[in-house]
This record gives structure tokens, sequence and C-alpha cells, in this order.
């Protein structure tokens, strides 16, 4: 699978008006399109996380981007350097015919990637490592 990484960037803030914040990061690299199961590095501490590669097509965007939303994780992030690493896809880029819709997806996106990383809601406390996951190289 790939590795990215880059300093996170403001956008519209519009994962987080739908409930999914997520932290963008300029893609430099062609990577396919799709919903990846992936690990996140920020500092020393690695965290699971899902991340959409592509056009946000349900709102008729242009560019390519990479979105990581990091599950359980509130802490402020802009300008700070992450790497991101995708260990699955789980589902190609599409566009939805609403934003309910595309909020139901997202939410059975966030089970799988739980279910992979065989973790509960709110198990990990913000900052800290994953034990036993893959690790960066």
């Amino acid at each position: 699978m790939n590795k990215f990484w880059g300093k996170v960037r403001k956008h519209n803030q519009r994962g987080k008006k739908l409930g999914f914040p997520t932290a963008n990061v300029n893609l430099r690299k062609k990577i396919p399109e799709g919903i990846y199961i992936s690990q996140t590095k920020i500092g020393q501490n690695l965290f699971p996380s899902l991340t959409f590669i592509g056009i946000a097509r349900t709102f008729e965007e242009k560019n390519f981007r990479a979105e990581t939303y990091i599950l359980d994780f509130e802490k402020n992030i802009y300008d700070k350097w992450i790497s991101v690493k995708l260990i699955k896809k789980i589902r190609d880029n599409k566009k939805f015919s609403s934003i309910p819709e595309l909020i139901a997806q997202m939410e059975k996106d966030e089970q799988v990637a739980r279910k992979y990383f065989k973790m509960k809601e709110g198990l990990y406390e913000l900052g800290m490592k994953i034990p036993k996951f893959e690790r960066f190289g």
C-alpha cells in the first residue's frame, strides 16, 4: 500500500460539519481513488484512521485530495506534519445523491475500520500510542 505525508491544511471544514473532522494534506503522488483503512502518525504516536483519496464528487469538487479522519481524535493539528499509511482499500470513491446518504456510508466505513482495528469507540485516550499495529518504515 501507499504512504504519504504533509502539513495539515485547513480546507472548508466540511468533514467537521458532517461529524467526521479530517486532516487535509496536499497529495503529491497518484494514488487510486477510494476509502482506505489507514494509520496516521503524529509525532511519535500512531492512530487508527480512515482516509479518503480522490475528488469529492458529491460536492462537485474538481481537486484531487487526501482527507484523513483519525478515530477518537479531537486535537487541533493544523500546520502539524503527519504521515499516513494506507493499509487496506475498503471501497471505491462515489458520488452520493444526498448528504444523509453520504453520512450513512461514512458511518459504515467507520465501523469497518473499527472492526479492523478491533477497538470500540472511546477505547483509546487522546494521544495514546497504539501497540501492535503495523509500523511505519
